[in-house]
């Protein structure tokens, strides 16, 4: 069985990235991660909003500007890190209605749930000494990953769907960063996790008013849809794992070891996806 997530466990002398790090899910996984005693930065796209969330934690906490849906914004901050990196949380992302795009013509949901953080994760690579840690979610199990018209060009656009996708492409990232871990001997771990149903800024702008009542009534708070997180990140879990709650069908309370869906599972769309995401990105792994 995989450690506790809500076990004591001393980080001091440990450095974190967490993105989207000013609210929700962020938020609490830096505030825990800095209560432990971790060094924590909040990789943020909103700096005034990062510094209110860092006010409202104890520990060692700075903010620096982030800007996933900006492949400029990541390649600086990247270029402006120096220091050996314990654990990259890759916490950030959207949904939004419509069809958008980021400042580098990339579809918005798959721009800054995945792209970004594969651009990020392979240039901080050489830093890094402990873990990846990516969000996905059980969502993934309804994408369907079109690597010939990621932009959206020709398919629909339906939120839902563009979403799942983009939390399949984060499962599927994860699996082909191990696989690439373990070719070279590295001891860096990566992993997923799965924080549930979650009351954040996101979720709360679900539209309709079915949407909006869920979110009320059946939603965990941050902190709890951040034990998954946690676990992935700092417990005793298998490389490539993937984390989530361990009650209401994966939905709310605790953490655990969970199942992925057969598509997330394919080593080959693995690796055409990691090959796309470098063409797309122009990041070229370092492994």
């Amino acid at each position: 069985m995989p450690s506790s997530p809500t076990s004591p466990r001393d980080l001091s002398g440990r450095t974190a990235i967490v993105t989207g790090a000013s609210s929700g899910i962020g938020a609490a996984t830096a505030t825990a991660l800095a209560a432990r005693g971790a060094r924590v930065v909040l990789a943020v796209r909103n700096p005034d909003k990062g510094a209110r969330a860092a006010r409202a934690m104890t520990g060692d906490v700075e903010v620096r500007t982030l800007d996933l849906a900006d492949l400029a914004s990541v390649r600086a901050f990247a270029a402006g890190w120096t220091d050996p990196l314990d654990l990259l949380i890759n916490n950030a992302g959207v949904s939004v209605p419509d069809l958008q795009r980021t400042a580098d013509g990339f579809e918005l949901q798959l721009g800054t749930n995945h792209l970004g953080p594969f651009a990020l994760t392979n240039l901080l690579l050489p830093r890094i000494t402990g873990r990846v840690v990516t969000l996905s979610s059980q969502a993934e199990r309804m994408g369907r990953l079109d690597l010939d018209d990621l932009a959206h060009e020709r398919t629909p656009y339906r939120e839902s769907r563009v979403y799942a996708t983009s939390k399949l492409a984060n499962l599927l990232f994860t699996a082909e960063l191990q696989r690439r871990l373990t070719a070279v001997g590295s001891p860096v771990l990566a992993a997923a996790a799965h924080p549930g149903f979650v009351a954040t800024g996101m979720t709360g702008a679900s539209s309709g008013a079915v949407n909006r009542l869920a979110v009320r009534f059946l939603a965990q708070a941050p902190e709890q849809g951040a034990l998954p997180v946690l676990l992935a990140a700092t417990g005793d879990v298998p490389p490539g794992a993937f984390t989530g709650p361990e009650h209401a069908m994966h939905m709310r309370g605790g953490a655990q070891l969970i199942g992925r869906s057969k598509q997330a599972r394919d080593a080959g769309l693995a690796r055409r996806l990691w090959d796309v995401s470098e063409e797309l990105t122009g990041v070229r792994s370092t492994i």
